[in-house]
């Protein structure tokens, strides 16, 4: 696969034309994990082009499997084999953060799984708590050695209830891959909802697995004894869509996105009317138009069917108006770090998102809440107040008396560079 060194990309231009969306990255790696399930061969259609399906493909091969992956016709044929290996060792695991989904098809499969502490992105904090706390509700021995997840269940898993604190999709995709063939029913309760996960679900009812509620908050698990291959195609990458959908809006553009589905988008596109884009559901996808100025808009981050989080700088672009409204509440700690004598007039309630603010400002954990309202701004990513210019930044830094009551220390500011001054 080609290597990119880095991207050099020329802003100005108005997006329009029409473009494809392939399969989802965050369903392909689980259902490539969920083929460990049937001995013989899967094949998936509709795959993304990415290096995270070469990483997943090698840690299958390094379990038994034979993983054909051809890039150009955007497919993958697993060959899953009788006896399969059951560690899944550390120099792949690091990798990808969705290789942990191995840990429920090996446990079930298997009666054992050996599994590395996981790594990939650094998205906050995402502990494995509500995986492992999953699998053993089933009936799994686990256990940490040398940094790695150990579980074992020499007479296989057994149905239960399984209650999720909080809708993790990875631990709901564990969980339920390991469930299909614990025996009894197994009921996850507050589940994932996302797409990927109901492709999930549909993959595995196609390789045998008894699964009612998809799409739903409780899903009910009848375990049988054993699956089948199968093939199936991978669902749009509704974060790829969206990406476009807002690519087409920010530009004052015209994309026509194929192979999307709008209604895995609704939030998002519906934030992008409020806006002042015009949406069209197509046969095979959408269109957006977007012909003046954005209007503001309010948006919240939250789990399926919420504004999907890797969505959400995106969801700032109507900030970027020439009245700088507020798009979404932005706490500070230790207060506002506006100048005193700000010539915009007085703090008020309405909350200043925090695109709005030089990038030079340290983004810290929220304890308490001051906010600004700035009129008259006229650029996209900082206010037209002649008080940025002329106050030195290390004088609108919190110190170490002004933090919030949580105690949290600001990041370290980076001093905005000569240049970044002079756009102001």
């Amino acid at each position: 696969m080609l290597a990119m060194e880095r991207f050099r990309v020329v802003g100005g231009a108005r997006l329009e034309g029409e473009v494809q969306v392939t399969g989802a990255k965050n369903s392909v790696l689980k259902v490539m994990a969920a083929a460990l399930l049937a001995q013989g061969r899967t094949t998936l259609t509709h795959v993304p082009r990415i290096l995270d399906v070469e990483i997943m493909g090698e840690l299958l091969r390094r379990l038994g499997c034979e993983v054909d992956y051809d890039a150009a016709a955007a497919t993958v044929a697993i060959d899953v084999p009788d006896v399969l290996g059951h560690q899944a060792d550390y120099d792949l695991v690091r990798r990808i953060r969705a290789s942990i989904c191995v840990l429920g098809p090996l446990t079930a499969r298997c009666g054992q799984a050996e599994v590395a502490m996981p790594g990939g992105d650094a998205i906050g904090s995402r502990p494995l708590d509500f995986h492992l706390a999953g699998l053993a509700k089933l009936g799994a021995e686990l256990d940490n050695e040398h940094g790695y997840i150990v579980a074992r269940a020499p007479h296989g898993l057994t149905g239960a209830t399984v209650w999720l604190d909080f809708p993790s999709v990875g631990a709901t995709e564990n969980i339920l891959m390991a469930a299909v063939l614990a025996s009894g029913t197994t009921v996850i309760d507050n589940a994932a909802r996302e797409p990927e996960i109901v492709d999930l679900c549909r993959m595995l009812q196609q390789m045998g697995a008894k699964i009612d509620g998809l799409g739903s908050s409780t899903l009910t698990v009848e375990g049988v004894d054993h699956l089948s291959p199968t093939t199936h195609s991978i669902v749009p990458d509704r974060i790829v869509a969206g990406t476009w959908a807002f690519a087409s809006a920010m530009t004052q553009g015209d994309i026509t996105v194929h192979g999307a589905r709008a209604e895995h988008l609704e939030i998002a596109l519906d934030k992008l009317v409020g806006a002042g884009a015009t949406v069209h559901v197509t046969e095979d996808g959408f269109r957006v138009v977007m012909t003046g100025r954005p209007t503001s808009v309010d948006a919240v981050t939250l789990p399926y069917p919420g504004l999907a989080t890797d969505l959400q700088p995106l969801a700032s672009w109507p900030a970027s108006g020439r009245t700088c409204a507020p798009t979404a509440t932005t706490r500070w700690s230790g207060g506002c770090p506006g100048c005193p004598a700000h010539p915009c007039g007085p703090a008020t309630s309405a909350p200043v998102p925090l695109s709005r603010w030089p990038a030079w400002w340290p983004t810290e954990s929220p304890t308490s809440a001051t906010s600004l309202t700035w009129t008259g701004a006229t650029r996209a990513s900082t206010p037209s107040c002649a008080s940025w210019g002329q106050t030195s930044p290390a004088s609108l830094i919190p110190t170490p008396s002004s933090q919030g009551a949580g105690g949290q220390r600001p990041r370290r500011a980076r001093a905005p560079s000569a240049a970044a001054r002079r756009s102001w």
